[in-house]
């Protein structure tokens, strides 16, 4: 996926002007800025939920799209099980939906919990429906957008992990936005640092020429 000299603003904000930014097929590319500067437009624009002004957006034929937000988005009436199954019920027969969905459910560890309602898990819990049901939807294009913000160091650590597990089964492109240094550090393999606006890229880090992560944690101190 590639954005060429891409532009947006939104009424007389304009915050992408001739934008450039290329997205590496089944990597996980971070963009890493403060609040505000323009990370979830151009995620947005990725998934083609956000229109362009001027430019082009490159991306690969048949792109299908799954998303992970800050907060789990779960269906409340519906329970953990049902809540991966609603988005598959359009994509696979219904034997085929419970090995997909069971599978999921056991990786990120709630086998016990697939008859629960959202409202009766744990903010963590919840969340991890929410990686499940990304990485259950047939998609090769994965769009992150904080989905680990608020949550405490000890259960953020287990997400990323249990994120990097899946992404291992399951690998895809990845495009995934923090402001969070050591969530940029562990789990990227590019980092675009970006400020200013409109904004623009103010750095750029390929996370496997460093041997020593704290040289990378120097860079992105912005």
């Amino acid at each position: 996926m590639e954005f060429i000299n891409v532009s947006k603003k939104f009424n007389d904000l304009k915050v992408l002007n001739n934008f450039n930014i290329r997205f590496e097929k089944d990597k996980i590319t971070c963009l890493f800025g403060p609040s505000g500067v323009g990370k979830t437009t151009i995620a947005n624009i990725a998934a083609n939920l956000t229109e362009i002004d001027n430019g082009e957006v490159k991306v690969t034929e048949n792109a299908v799209y799954s998303f992970v937000f800050q907060e789990p988005r779960l269906l409340e009436w519906y329970s953990v099980y049902d809540n991966i199954d609603f988005v598959l019920k359009n994509v696979y027969n219904s034997d085929k939906r419970v090995n997909i969905i069971k599978d999921y459910i056991d990786m990120v560890e709630l086998k016990d919990f697939e008859s629960y309602k959202p409202k009766e898990l744990s903010g963590g819990m919840a969340q991890r429906v929410s990686l499940a049901r990304a990485f259950a939807y047939p998609s090769n294009v994965l769009i992150l957008d904080e989905p680990f913000k608020g949550l405490d160091m000890k259960l953020k650590r287990e997400m990323i992990s249990l994120f990097k597990k899946l992404w291992n089964e399951s690998k895809r492109t990845v495009l995934f936005i923090t402001h969070d240094v050591d969530e940029a550090v562990t789990l990227s393999d590019f980092i675009y640092i970006l400020n200013e606006k409109p904004a623009k890229i103010i750095d750029y880090i390929n996370i496997l020429e460093y041997n020593d992560v704290s040289e990378v944690k120097y860079r992105l101190d912005i």
